[in-house]
């Protein structure tokens, strides 16, 4: 029987590929700092992916079992939206620990148990390869750095004969929508120096979300992704056409065209 490990298991769209997988035959082993909803045959393992006692210790339990992997699958993360001169330092902090060195904990403390040929699915952003917007600036450099580890990770597993797989998502109807969605809320009654342009900023937001899709298309992608002989790099699903029409304008551009949006009366 195939195995698979997946991150981030109490969320929307981990959950989502845990129950994909589950009912395609697959063992499924999931980590998160949470406990999912009841879900049938999902092998949870309670791992705060932030230290490395935990991942080590889950590490540990599926190797006593006798298992392999035929998969890794990140899916954890953590939206924060703020300003950059606003935010709190352990706020700032968290963003780059749960969505950059949890890959890097999981992805080097599970690779022996890797199988030969196999993949290392992350999930990016579509906001990973464009030039940061105001207030989530945070979340997007944290996925811009997620994409130059993704890269370089697979550069050097190639070596081993191992495959790295980037999945970049436009919006994904999950619990973090709302998350945001609260967060610009509570920003614009926080913030001392963008209270009109938080205020438009939270429309522009309202605009862009209203195209989410279920993650349940999100989960069938990964599947289809995880069973080709060999992968692409990069695969997108949803992305905003906006968001890739303003990242094709010199940056200068970018600049004046938010500014305009933001501060417009």
């Amino acid at each position: 029987m195939k195995t698979v490990l997946i991150t981030g298991v109490s969320g929307g769209i981990g959950l989502e590929i845990a129950d994909k997988f589950i009912k395609e035959g697959y063992t499924v082993f999931g980590l998160d700092i949470n406990e999912p909803k009841e879900i049938e045959n999902l092998n949870f393992i309670k791992t705060n992916l932030t230290k490395e006692e935990d991942v080590v210790n889950a590490f540990n339990q599926i190797k006593e079992k006798g298992y392999t992997l035929d998969h890794i699958i990140c899916t954890a993360g953590v939206y924060e939206l703020n300003s950059l001169v606003e935010m709190k330092e352990e706020d700032f902090i968290r963003v780059f620990d749960v969505n950059v060195f949890s890959l890097y904990r999981v992805n080097k403390i599970f690779l022996p148990l890797l199988n030969k040929k196999s993949k290392i699915i992350m999930i990016s952003s579509e906001l990973g390869p464009l030039d940061p917007l105001p207030f989530t600036g945070i979340y997007g450099i944290s996925k811009t750095l997620v994409e130059k580890y993704a890269y370089s990770l697979r550069m050097e597993l190639q070596l081993l004969d191992y495959q790295v797989v980037l999945i970049r998502p436009g919006a994904i109807d999950t619990g973090m929508i709302d998350i945001s969605l609260k967060k610009i809320e509570k920003f614009n009654q926080e913030t001392k120096y963008y209270k009109y342009n938080a205020n438009k900023f939270l429309k522009i937001v309202n605009s862009v979300e209203s195209k989410k899709i279920p993650p349940f298309k999100l989960a069938k992608l990964i599947y289809k992704v995880s069973q080709k002989k060999k992968a692409k790099y990069v695969y997108k699903i949803n992305r905003n056409p906006l968001l890739m029409l303003l990242n094709i304008l010199p940056q200068h551009f970018q600049n004046w065209i938010i500014k305009k949006i933001l501060t417009s009366k």
